[in-house]
């Protein structure tokens, strides 16, 4: 047993000696390995050569730091908003609308209000043709079950239904106590032709109509009416209130010089005429209208029976707002050529200035008239 342990200690020391003559260094005093040394070398395993990876690049020693940059001269800041005004040219704002803060039957009530003279043409964007805002369901039933099932479409009606639901049923009234209910005061001169505005397309009854056809069920459209004549005066009216306040701007009793020019003008093509629409939306009421219109020709002068025109539908909050028929009782006063082109408006009761202005613009659509092609 004791031999054993000898012979092995033995064969360990011989072992150890084996392996410090590989590792040797030669006779060259360099403290580095020699390629012979480095070939000699015992080679590690893959877990040690694995541990000693390293993915990331080595810097090189001999590399030098980039040479720093020279400063660049820094500019002054300029002042907010002067780098716009000098890149984009300043571009001149419109002047505010005389009908943003007017009072209406929907919104913010309105506690103080003035009129002011329109600064700007008011109108539809497009000009009108027979037909339109009729009122009548003209789609088909597959158009209608189209609609029925199109959820978007659910959405809108259902917010036009709040609209008109939210309104309060007494604002006009209420509205009526700013200015008698005066929603803007007319321009001293008509807007120019090629800036102006449309008036849009009524459809209605005209009731004091010679034609029986006509006078009963037959609906018209206003828009071939106006283009027969180089001006017509449009008043939209819907209660005896607002009739009396057109009946200021247009009868013969408080504006002689309009009814001189209106008798010397009428019955031919390219002349002037005189249009009163009344809106009524009530059933009932409309059917008074009707049953008494015999007695209304009394106070209605004969040359302008066959213009009169109850409307019951399709004037819609869009149009309102675009023509400026913001208050139900009140009367609106629309000077129009033969363009369907709004040239002058007026509201409420007339001012003398306004008279004298609207009479003055018929004359000046007929002298305009004299020289377009017919």
């Amino acid at each position: 047993m004791a031999t054993q342990r000898i012979s092995l200690a033995a064969l360990s020391r011989r072992r150890a000696a084996v392996i410090g003559a590989r590792w040797a260094s030669p006779s060259s005093s360099s403290p580095f390995f020699t390629s012979q040394a480095a070939s000699t070398a015992p080679e590690s395993c893959n877990v040690c050569q694995w541990r000693g990876f390293s993915a990331s690049p080595r810097a090189r020693r001999d590399s030098k730091p980039p040479a720093p940059q020279p400063p660049s001269p820094v500019e002054p800041e300029a002042p907010t908003g002067a780098t716009e005004s000098i890149l984009a040219p300043a571009t001149p704002q419109a002047p505010p609308s005389p009908l943003a803060n007017a009072p209406r039957s929907y919104g913010k009530r309105v506690d103080e209000f003035t009129p002011t003279p329109l600064s700007r043409p008011i109108g539809m964007p497009e000009p009108p043709l027979p037909g339109e805002n009729s009122g009548i369901d003209l789609r088909s039933i597959k158009e209608k079950r189209d609609d029925f099932v199109n959820y978007d479409k659910h959405l809108v009606r259902r917010q036009e239904l709040k609209a008109t639901i939210a309104k309060p049923y007494f604002r006009d009234w209420s509205n009526l106590n700013f200015n008698k209910g005066k929603t803007f005061i007319a321009p001293p001169r008509l807007f120019r032709g090629d800036v102006s505005l449309f008036f849009p397309n009524l459809v209605g009854q005209r009731i004091m109509s010679a034609d029986k056809a006509l006078a009963s069920s037959e609906l018209s459209d206003t828009t071939p009416m106006i283009e027969q004549q180089a001006a017509t005066i449009v008043a939209v009216f819907s209660s005896l209130w607002a009739e009396n306040q057109i009946r200021s701007f247009v009868s013969a009793e408080t504006n002689p010089a309009l009814a001189e020019v209106l008798d010397a003008n009428q019955g031919a093509v390219g002349k002037a005429q005189l249009m009163q629409i009344n809106v009524e939306e009530n059933s009932m009421r409309a059917w008074l209208v009707r049953r008494f219109s015999g007695s209304m020709k009394k106070r209605i002068n004969e040359r302008d029976w066959e213009n009169y025109m109850l409307v019951r539908r399709g004037i819609s909050d869009s149009i309102r707002e675009n023509i400026g028929l913001l208050n139900s009782k009140v009367g609106y006063v629309y000077l129009v050529d033969r363009h369907c082109r709004i040239r002058w408006a007026g509201s409420g009761p007339s001012e003398p200035e306004e008279r004298q202005s609207l009479a003055k613009g018929v004359q000046r659509l007929l002298a305009e008239a004299k020289n377009e092609v017919w």
